[in-house]
C-alpha cells in the first residue's frame, strides 16, 4: 500500500502538468527538516474570521479544565434563524464569497489512480493544510459548499486563505484501503509542496474510517498534526500507532441525539484517551440535542485548529 501512495504524481490544471515527482519533493523535505528550515513556531495562530457568528452557544457543562464541553444547541436558533432556507442556504452575513477566486477543481494523477479534489488557497508554500473528508453519500463538492451547514465550510475556506494556508476537499473511492490510499497520495503531494505546514484532517461521519487509517499509515502519519472527528467513529487500534505515541491531538464533536453513531460510545473513547498514561491532548464538544450532522455545522474551526497548533509536536 505504501508504494501506491508515494510514487510519481502530478496535478493537472487546465491541461498543464507539474513534472516534479513527489518522491523528489519528499526527499527535499526531509533535508529541509533536518536543517531546521521547516520548523514552525509553536505559537502559530489563525487570525479571526467572523468569530462572533461562529462561536459556540452557551456552555452547559465544562470538565477536564475545559477539554470537555457540553454546549447548548437549538434547531430553531441554529438552523431556522441562521439560514435563509433551512439546511440549504445560510444568511449572507455568514459567508464571504471572494474566497471563490482562490478555489480550483483539480485532479491528481498518482500511482493509485486519479484523485479528484477541490483546493482552496496556496498549493505551494502554505502555512497550514486542512483536509476535509466527507461521509457516505458526500463528494468533494460538499466540503466547499458555501451555503450549507450554516456557512461553516465557507468559514474554513476563508480561514485558510486569510492565513496563507491550503484547504483540500477530495473525492475517494471508498472508506477502506483504496480510499485511504487516494487521500494519502493527495496529502503526500501537498505536504511535500508545503513542507513547513502542519497538516490537519477533519472527518465527517464515515470519513472517520479513513482518518484512523491515515493515523496508522507509516508513510503519511508522521506528517499529520491532528485529527478532527465530526459526528464520526473511533478505532480502538489507534493506541497502537506511532501517532498516538507522539500524542497527535484528537478532537471529537458529536450531537447528543446522533442516531447513527451514539454519543455515549464516542464520549467513552474521549475518556479513554484522556486518561492515558501521561495524559493525552484530546478535546470533546457535545452539542446538546444535536443530531448526526450538527458537528459539521457547529464546530468552531478556528478555536479547534488554534488548539491543535499549540498542542501538536
Amino acid at each position: 500500500m505504501g508504494s501506491e501512495k508515494t510514487g510519481m504524481a502530478s496535478v493537472e490544471v487546465q491541461g498543464l502538468r507539474s513534472m516534479l515527482p513527489p518522491s523528489v519533493l519528499l526527499a527535499i523535505t526531509s533535508v529541509l527538516f533536518a536543517l531546521g528550515v521547516c520548523s514552525t513556531a509553536s505559537a502559530q495562530t489563525l487570525q479571526p474570521y467572523k468569530d462572533d457568528l461562529f462561536a459556540y452557544p452557551q456552555t452547559l457543562k465544562s470538565e477536564d479544565n475545559g477539554a470537555y464541553l457540553a454546549v447548548d444547541y437549538q434547531e430553531a436558533r441554529d438552523i431556522n434563524e441562521r439560514d435563509e432556507v433551512p439546511e440549504r442556504r445560510v444568511k449572507k452575513a455568514y459567508v464571504s464569497l471572494g474566497v471563490r477566486s482562490e478555489q480550483q477543481d483539480l485532479k491528481l494523477s498518482a500511482d493509485i489512480g486519479d484523485v479528484r479534489f477541490v483546493a482552496v488557497g496556496k498549493t505551494e508554500g502554505a502555512s497550514i493544510i486542512t483536509v476535509y473528508l466527507h461521509g457516505k453519500g458526500g463528494s468533494r463538492k460538499q466540503g466547499v459548499d458555501d451555503f450549507t451547514f450554516g456557512g461553516n465550510f465557507n468559514r474554513i475556506k476563508n480561514l485558510m486563505v486569510d492565513n496563507g494556508g491550503l484547504y483540500l476537499s477530495p473525492d475517494f473511492s471508498d472508506f477502506d484501503e483504496r480510499g485511504e490510499a487516494e487521500v494519502a497520495a493527495l496529502i503526500a503531494h501537498y505536504a511535500a509542496a508545503s513542507p513547513a505546514a502542519k497538516v490537519f484532517v477533519a472527518c465527517g461521519s464515515m470519513g472517520g474510517y479513513i482518518c484512523w487509517k491515515l493515523a496508522a499509515d507509516a508513510s503519511i502519519a508522521p506528517r499529520l498534526s491532528g485529527l478532527m472527528l465530526l459526528g464520526s467513529v473511533y478505532d480502538d487500534t489507534f493506541k497502537k500507532t506511532a501517532a498516538f505515541k507522539r500524542k497527535m491531538p484528537v478532537f471529537f464533536a458529536h450531537g447528543s441525539h446522533d442516531t447513527v453513531f451514539p454519543v455515549e460510545g464516542q464520549e467513552a473513547n474521549y475518556k479513554a484517551l484522556k486518561s492515558s498514561k501521561g495524559g493525552y491532548p484530546v478535546r470533546f464538544v457535545r452539542f446538546e440535542t444535536g443530531t448526526h450532522g450538527t458537528p459539521i455545522r457547529m464546530t468552531d474551526w478556528r478555536d479547534t485548529l488554534n488548539w491543535m497548533l499549540s498542542a501538536a509536536k
